[in-house]
């Protein structure tokens, strides 16, 4: 059975970075990515409709995570797959710092903080996929690349502590059991 691609790669005139795309997301966060349309009120963050003009790539990201950590080859098809791939990298970054004894508001501390922590881009020495990734061509995209991943990083921790204490007080069991797990055998 294949890994899970991203329905994004049919997407047409998304920017690119070297090979990473700057797609659209539903986002408070400040950056320069191009802010979707908010949630009605009557839908829950975790049930977005892929067909609705809200769902972004982040969705996506959590949806698939937990399927396409079993997978240790990824197939590249293209810009979308590459921001998945990040994605997936970040949220088991992301679960090795909830604790299960973290109450909610403990979990999202550690999880902003992480998120707003230096990383590194396509193109520096110690980005895990270099291979996979090409570096910007100048300074100025790298800043905006720069930017673009911190908006993501910082969205995605907020969607993921959403979904980790969705159902009651304490981090869900289901989502904690995936915080061995290493996609493609690397660690963002």
């Amino acid at each position: 059975m294949p890994a899970y691609h991203s329905i994004f790669l049919g997407d047409t005139g998304v920017q690119l970075i070297g090979n990473f795309p700057l797609l659209p997301l539903r986002t408070k966060t400040r950056g320069p990515a191009y802010a979707l349309p908010p949630l009605p009120p009557s839908v829950s963050p975790s049930d977005v409709d892929p067909d609705s003009e809200s769902y972004d790539i982040l969705d996506e990201t959590l949806s698939l995570f937990r399927a396409n950590t079993f997978f240790r080859n990824f197939e590249i098809n293209g810009p979308a797959d590459r921001l998945l791939i990040y994605g997936i990298l970040f949220l088991s970054e992301c679960l090795n710092k909830v604790k299960s004894n973290m109450d909610q508001r403990s979990a999202e501390k550690a999880l902003i903080n992480g998120a707003l922590e230096q990383f590194a881009i396509p193109g520096d020495a110690n980005f895990p996929l270099n291979q996979a990734f090409e570096a910007p061509s100048d300074r100025q995209q790298a800043e905006q690349l720069r930017g673009y991943l911190s908006q993501v990083r910082q969205e995605l921790a907020m969607r993921l502590n959403q979904r980790l204490y969705e159902g009651g007080a304490g981090p869900s069991k289901w989502w904690l059991s995936f915080k061995k797990r290493e996609f493609m055998g690397r660690k963002l």
